[in-house]
């Protein structure tokens, strides 16, 4: 692993653990060439994934985009880290184990969508204001009206 402060290419573990949901190791790191300490997490893939568009065009998959999607809704709430990194986890893992490579976006929005609407009410808006790209204020009033049951379904 290289030294994120002297880009040294031999940096010595001093200690490994499983992190709290047993879903990474931590790894606490020392660089010999500066005497910098610096940790870092390794997590399993099972396989790599591709995002379809709903342009058509293909990326691979981003867990940093998804988590800052989810800092952007999560902004500013009472929310535990550790909650929401369960949450990422959870999806990613769904995701690998869908047993397909290509992914398209929507599904990995169902996703998110699911849980949010489970962690916190107003990210859960909040994401759903984006991701059913809300263009006035009667679109969350449909949406809201859905959440609390007066209105059958929400359509764009």
């Amino acid at each position: 692993m290289r030294c994120p402060f002297c880009q040294n290419e031999d940096t010595q573990v001093k200690d490994s653990r499983p992190t709290d949901d047993k879903s990474s190791i931590r790894r606490r790191r020392y660089c010999p060439a500066c005497g910098a300490r610096f940790t870092t997490f390794e997590r399993v893939q099972l396989r790599e994934l591709t995002v379809l568009k709903k342009t058509g065009r293909r990326v691979l998959f981003d867990r940093s985009k998804l988590e800052r999607s989810l800092d952007i809704a999560l902004r500013k709430r009472p929310v535990e880290p550790d909650r929401v990194e369960r949450m990422i986890n959870g999806i990613v893992r769904r995701l690998e184990s869908m047993g397909e490579s290509d992914v398209d976006s929507e599904q990995i929005g169902k996703l998110v969508m699911e849980g949010l609407e489970s962690l916190d009410q107003v990210a859960y808006v909040r994401y759903a204001s984006v991701y059913r790209n809300f263009r006035e204020a009667s679109d969350f009033e449909k949406f809201l009206g859905k959440m609390s049951g007066q209105e059958e379904d929400y359509e764009d």
